[in-house]
């Protein structure tokens, strides 16, 4: 029978809180039932004062205080939030705002509020990577409408607004030269309060157009240390717990964790420009000398995915639409020596480098490894200055859609092109893939621009990467969400 995190004995209750003394204040809760409140445990403190315009934004996005007018589904396919629908016309589009929403200092939303945070995250320096290389215009076309036109035709309009970066906060947020997100959201939680990197509280809005949040509120704590964040899951201190380490997942109840896959692959990209991986055999070789299997088990304990293609089962339409790629047959290493690199801002990869050293010496290369900071070695990377680099790539940007990240990474004009490929018949594929309007057949499209890069190995993808959350037994209704945009919702709450 399984222990409730809340039941600990007190000695592991006792252990536990040596290791968290600092960073499990107790916060004040301006709700009612704070004994019910959901504690919540985040890995990254606040860059930017928790402002919507940085990568803070997902932080307000997973604890449902700030909203943005579509959502995306599990497909990745816009659905209706703070809009209901839009349409298109050539660069134009048009969305109808839904009735009835307030914001969370009573102000209600209209189409001039939208004007507002759309343009203000437009005219941003630097502009939220979802609207990078995009210029972009809204218009309040009455008090229920606005209208989003773009330079060029763009089919992922929808999705690019479903970015938590492009949430629509209410006017007192933009009072300052800093975007204030404190009391100002849509959400069925209101943020009341924000301890600079340290901790934040958030109320249960009662006049949330979805319904009546579960829970009367949130408590969260930044705590960047893995161990002290699975400390506090074991000791009860915390409901939720984000990114629980491989290393201390071992530790906990199997009960208490979820592995959600993550849109994240670790690839092996070659150098198909210069050196012994010029050579498509030589690119053949390595790809048939590679275990993922054992690396999975070895590296990873297991967690996480060998992998099918560049797009792993975060995207859970992918493996359906694959078919057998044909590839070149593999030559003779014969002692060639290659230079591999890699970086250690993920601890997992110099592991994953030392396993591929001697997988592929066993197959006849002579490997010499390459390991530095990631801000010290990109340059050289992008540069094609390894035979091959090993890099752990997230696979889907803020819109939900692979096609810009195998764009970037892939194309002959790519801006991360570390393989340095440039191959007529994959640019034709990724420029189709880009084009095609959302649905089943831009996924296809994506599909078959991975089978176009398969094809040459210039990349072999060897694993799908999970993130490990933690959820004490009596936490109902938490998000497990691969894209992390989601984490406590309007249905959960603790027993």
């Amino acid at each position: 029978m399984r222990v409730p995190a809340r039941l600990l004995p007190f000695p592991a209750a006792l252990a536990a809180s040596a290791l968290l003394t600092g960073c499990f204040a107790t916060t004040e809760a301006t709700g009612t039932d704070a004994g019910e409140r959901v504690r919540v445990a985040m890995m990254q403190p606040p860059r930017s004062g928790l402002s919507p315009l940085s990568d803070d934004a997902f932080k307000l996005s997973r604890w449902s205080t700030a909203e943005t007018l579509v959502k995306l589904d599990a497909d990745g396919d816009a659905r209706p939030a703070l809009a209901t629908e839009w349409k298109q016309s050539g660069r134009s589009w048009t969305f109808t705002l839904r009735e009835g929403v307030t914001f969370h200092d009573g102000t209600e939303l209209t189409a001039e509020a939208v004007v507002r945070s759309l343009t203000r995250a437009a005219g941003a320096s630097p502009a939220p990577r979802i609207l990078d290389g995009v210029e972009l215009t809204v218009e309040a076309m009455d008090a229920a409408t606005v209208t989003v036109t773009t330079a060029e035709e763009d089919p992922l309009v929808p999705q690019r607004l479903s970015s938590p970066q492009l949430s629509i906060l209410a006017a007192k947020a933009y009072r300052g030269k800093t975007v204030n997100p404190v009391g100002a959201g849509t959400g069925p939680f209101e943020l009341t309060r924000v301890n600079g990197t340290s901790s934040a509280a958030l109320d249960r809005y009662e006049d949330y157009w979805g319904g009546t949040a579960k829970a009367p509120g949130i408590d969260v704590t930044f705590v960047p240390d893995g161990t002290a964040r699975a400390a506090a899951l074991r000791s009860g201190e915390a409901d939720i717990v984000e990114a629980v380490p491989v290393s201390q997942a071992a530790l906990l109840d199997e009960d208490l964790i979820t592995e959600v896959p993550m849109p994240r692959t670790n690839t092996l990209y070659l150098n198909t420009e210069k050196g012994a991986f010029e050579d498509p055999a030589l690119r053949a070789a390595a790809r048939e000398a590679i275990d993922a299997e054992s690396i999975v088990k070895g590296v990873y304990e297991g967690r996480a995915d060998v992998a099918e293609g560049l797009l792993g089962p975060a995207l859970p339409w992918a493996s359906g639409l694959r078919e057998p790629v044909r590839r070149a047959k593999a030559g003779d290493p014969d002692g060639r020596t290659i230079t591999i690199g890699t970086f250690t801002d993920r601890a997992e990869l110099p592991e994953v480098a030392a396993a591929l050293q001697q997988q592929l010496q066993k197959a006849g290369f002579r490997v010499k490894l390459e390991v530095r900071e990631y801000a010290n070695i990109e340059s050289d990377a992008l540069a094609g200055a390894f035979d091959a680099f090993i890099l752990s790539r997230a696979t889907v940007l803020d819109s939900g859609d692979p096609a810009a990240y195998l764009y970037s990474d892939f194309a002959s004009d790519g801006s991360f092109n570390i393989s340095q490929l440039a191959d007529p018949a994959v640019d034709k594929a990724l420029h189709k893939a880009g084009a095609t309007p959302t649905g089943d057949a831009r996924r296809q499209a994506v599909i078959d621009a991975e089978a176009a890069v398969l094809a040459t190995d210039a990349a072999v993808p060897m694993l799908h990467e999970r993130v490990i959350q933690g959820d004490a037994a009596d936490v109902v209704g938490a998000a497990h969400d691969p894209r992390e945009r989601e984490l406590v919702t309007l249905d959960t709450h603790v027993k």
